[in-house]
This record gives structure tokens, C-alpha cells and sequence, in this order.
């Protein structure tokens, strides 16, 4: 029983794959992510030189045979830099992301489930929250922390707690009037099954394709906050950081700006595209 029990499953998540591979945006994307990991994991292998090291090479030397990226005004390897740069964005992305998105579906589906003054208490201040930009959250919280990269990730994260409520919260009031749910607690299903067999799975989807395009959302807030010298501070190899340091070379090292530039926009439009490919891939209404 349990053998054929696992079929629809696996057909399933077959089925998604193959949605997804079939996907123009999501092949893209899912390759650029893919690459991104790829780097952020085997850095200290790919990286030919110390990121932080000074006087690898000479200063500004543009790009060519023995550095591919060339080198910064401290003459570090700017390819080495970059390469160790992912892992902090990878790193950035997901533990930002993974604060708004827990706490946010907490506060959607305990408001969506429990009804009453509970609801009204928890959509009311997550409206207040909305009255200010995610970025004004973030400035106040990094503010009061200090600057940082783990201050500037975490203020990212909790600014983006209200969208990530607000959505949860949408999505889980269209499944609790359905049908199926109804039927559900008409047959005496306790609040646990409703919320972790039926609501939960059935809210979960659309929650991965936000938090996958929110991940490029939190990448550009932190690398934002680093460009304006609240996030990560010298020498971490962060692409924020990087751009703010070589404003001052953009004459003389253009390559300086550029290549820290082109990692982000590139790593966001993969989150994108990978977002978009998943949402093709689980949306019923696009798979028919």
C-alpha cells in the first residue's frame, strides 16, 4: 500500500519538473541560481587568490590574463572577490527571506484561521507597518543595531514581514472558504489537521514562488544598505560594499563598478525568472 501510496507523488513532483525544465524563464533562471550556488559553494576552490588579500597584483590593473576581472585600488583579485561575494549573498537572500517568510505566514494563517479580535489585532498592525516603506523599516533598524551585515539582514527581514503576512493571509482566506475545507471541519477535523493538512499545503505554494522572488528583493534591499555604509563593512567581499568603495575610481577603474554591478542585476533577474518559472509550473489554472 505504501509503494502505490507513492506514486501520485513521485508523478507529481515529475510533473513539476517537467513543467519547470519546459519553462523558457524557469531554465534560465533555475541555471542562473544553479551557477550562483555552484560559486558561493566551491569559492575557496574557484577563487585563484585571497579575497582579502592586498598587493596580490597591481593596482587597477584592468582585466586580462592573469587577472580576469582585474584587480581594485588595494590591488586585490576582483574575480576572487566576487566569487566569495555570492556565498554572502546566497547567504543574505535566503536568511532574510527565511525571517519574513516564517513569521510572516504565522501571523497570515493564525489571522486567516482564528477570525475574530485576533485577526483584527494582526492585519491592523500589519497595516500600520505597510503605512511605511520596507526601506524606512530597514534604515530604523539598522539605525538602532548598528551598522553591519548581520544588523542590515536582519532589518531586511523583518521589513519584509508584512508582505509575506499580508499574502499568506490572502491566500489562506480563499482556501478556508472552499469547499473541501468546509467539508473538513463539518466532519470534526481538529484545528491541527485543518492548518497542517489542509491549509498549510495548499498555502505553501504560492508562499515559494513570493519568497523566491523575494530573495532577489532582499539581495538588492541589503546590497542597498551596504552601498550606504549600513551593512557590510571592510574588507568583506559583499557586492554592495563594492560599489561603494570604487564611486570614487569610476573614471579611472570603471571594471571596479561594473563587475559588482553586473553580479547583482544578473543574480536578481535569475531569482526572477526562477520565480516566474515556478509560478507556471505550480499554478493549476497556467498547468492546464
Amino acid at each position: 500500500m505504501r509503494i502505490l501510496s507513492d506514486v501520485p507523488t513521485r508523478s507529481a513532483a515529475h510533473g513539476f519538473w517537467l513543467r519547470l525544465l519546459r519553462s523558457p524563464n524557469g531554465i534560465v533562471g533555475l541555471s542562473i541560481v544553479l551557477g550562483l550556488v555552484v560559486c558561493a559553494i566551491f569559492a575557496e576552490t574557484l577563487a585563484p587568490h585571497n579575497p582579502s588579500k592586498m598587493g596580490t597584483g597591481g593596482r587597477f590593473l584592468p582585466p586580462g590574463r592573469d587577472f580576469l576581472l582585474g584587480t581594485d585600488e588595494f590591488g586585490r583579485d576582483m574575480l576572487s572577490r566576487i566569487l566569495h561575494g555570492s556565498r554572502i549573498t546566497l547567504l543574505v537572500g535566503a536568511v532574510a527571506v527565511g525571517i519574513s517568510l516564517t513569521t510572516g505566514m504565522l501571523i497570515g494563517m493564525v489571522a486567516a484561521f482564528q477570525r475574530g479580535w485576533v485577526e483584527a489585532v494582526l492585519m491592523r498592525g500589519t497595516d500600520v507597518l505597510f503605512s511605511f516603506t520596507e526601506t524606512l523599516i530597514a534604515l530604523s533598524f539598522v539605525a538602532v543595531l548598528g551598522p553591519s551585515l548581520q544588523n542590515a539582514v536582519i532589518a531586511v527581514g523583518v521589513a519584509g514581514i508584512p508582505f509575506y503576512a499580508r499574502t499568506c493571509y490572502s491566500a489562506a482566506l480563499v482556501e478556508t472558504s472552499k469547499p473541501y475545507f468546509e467539508a473538513s471541519i463539518a466532519a470534526g477535523a481538529g484545528p491541527s489537521r485543518l492548518v497542517f493538512i489542509h491549509l498549510l499545503p495548499n498555502v505553501l505554494p504560492t508562499m515559494i514562488v513570493v519568497a523566491t522572488l523575494g530573495v532577489s528583493t532582499a539581495i538588492l534591499a541589503a546590497a542597498g544598505l551596504s552601498f550606504l555604509g549600513l551593512g557590510a563593512q571592510p574588507p568583506t567581499s559583499e557586492w554592495g560594499y563594492m560599489l561603494a568603495g570604487s564611486r570614487d575610481y569610476i573614471n579611472r577603474a570603471p571594471w571596479l563598478m561594473t563587475i559588482p554591478g553586473l553580479a547583482i542585476a544578473i543574480t536578481i533577474l535569475g531569482f526572477n525568472l526562477l520565480g516566474d518559472g515556478l509560478r507556471t509550473s505550480l499554478d493549476p489554472v497556467e498547468r492546464r
